[in-house]
């Protein structure tokens, strides 16, 4: 990093001062590993003289040597080349053929495909101290080849350690329920942090999905229990609000039924109907309703 400062001497010009600051974490997204680090005289020398030497081999060794120099990857991967230690500038190579020089140049293949990381169940205490067993799957990939091999040692496995990281800490900061019925919220938020710690290693987290969370057997027999008591209870209002409601049309039929004779004498008529075609071998006699009306006036009369 080049920094702009005034010089004190006699003429005030303005001169400009080298520093070599550490840039982490800010800007080691754009930062290449070698790329601030100013090359001697002398080691740019021993560079050209091993470069020419290099050329030299691969003239005269043709055309065999040219099975050294060219080589291929595929549509999904790159090439990040190394020459005598130093990363070479130009970036990733590939896809298809790129040269390397022998014995000073050397190169590793990085796979830009999505990877799948399974994350095994991880035993966590919630915010409303449950503990709770809960497994999950990350998919990412490489979205930059050189930073993926310059910046960290092993990006897959730092990947997969975050991972693992970012959802026991996520999980700890909620409570059982939202837990339970806000998966996908959480699964975003995991997403979010995840890919914000792995930019810097050239890695992108695509997606990042909940897949089960195992409750201790005692907690679920009491959920379940308590379940299945709200369950009753809402089947006994129900039942009791049903027998309300059929006691207040019943009353409303009986004072209509009570307030026309026609009308009772055609739900009588009604009735045997219905008695005679769902029990054939039943023997009705009728009464008529007269006679009823005859000894209940009588029954008054004594009253």
């Amino acid at each position: 990093m080049i920094l702009k400062m005034n010089s004190i001497d006699d003429q005030n010009h303005s001169t400009i001062v080298p520093l070599n600051l550490n840039t982490r974490p800010d800007d080691i997204r754009n930062r290449k590993i070698g790329a601030c680090t100013p090359v001697d005289n002398d080691d740019s020398l021993a560079i050209k003289v091993f470069v020419f030497l290099s050329w030299i081999f691969v003239i005269a060794t043709l055309p065999f040597s040219l099975f050294w120099c060219f080589k291929v990857v595929q549509e999904y991967e790159r090439a990040v080349i190394f020459r005598l230690g130093r990363l070479l500038s130009g970036g990733a190579k590939g896809p298809g053929v790129f040269f390397i020089l022998p014995c000073i140049d050397s190169y590793t293949k990085v796979d830009l495909r999505t990877r799948t990381y399974d994350i095994p169940a991880q035993e966590v205490l919630t915010k409303d101290s449950v503990t709770v067993a809960v497994d999950a799957v990350v998919y990412y990939r490489v979205n930059n080849a050189t930073i993926s091999i310059a910046n960290v040692e092993n990006a897959h496995h730092s990947t997969r350690l975050l991972a693992q990281t970012t959802l026991r800490n996520t999980i700890g900061t909620h409570p059982l329920h939202e837990i339970l019925s806000e998966r996908e919220t959480i699964s975003v938020n995991m997403q979010t942090t995840l890919d914000e710690a792995a930019d810097t290693w050239g890695i992108q987290v695509e997606r990042v999905e909940i897949k089960d969370v195992r409750l201790p057997v005692q907690l679920q027999r009491a959920m379940a229990a308590e379940a299945e008591a709200s369950r009753e209870a809402r089947a006994k209002v129900i039942a009791a609000e049903g027998e309300r409601n059929a006691s207040k049309a019943l009353k409303e039929a009986a004072d209509v039924l009570g307030d026309s004779q026609a009308a009772l004498q055609l739900r009588y008529l009604q009735t045997l109907s219905t008695i005679s075609a769902e029990n054939n071998s039943t023997i009705i006699f009728p009464l008529p309703i007269d006679v009823l009306t005859y000894f209940m006036s009588a029954q008054k009369a004594k009253m």
